[in-house]
């Protein structure tokens, strides 16, 4: 059990590393619409901090 929890997080934690580059990304090049990519950021940060 205590592995398969550590990959969720580790997945999690890849998810949140992507959509916040993504977010960044947008908010540099795309700066009206970052906001879009906001919930999915957020999102996978509370899942890797087991918050959900």
């Amino acid at each position: 059990m205590a592995t398969e929890s550590k990959n969720n997080t580790m997945f999690w934690w890849l998810m949140f590393l992507i959509t916040g580059a993504i977010t960044v990304f947008m908010l540099i090049y795309v700066d009206e619409w970052f906001w879009v990519a906001l919930p999915f950021s957020l999102t996978a940060l509370t899942k890797a901090f087991n918050v959900i």
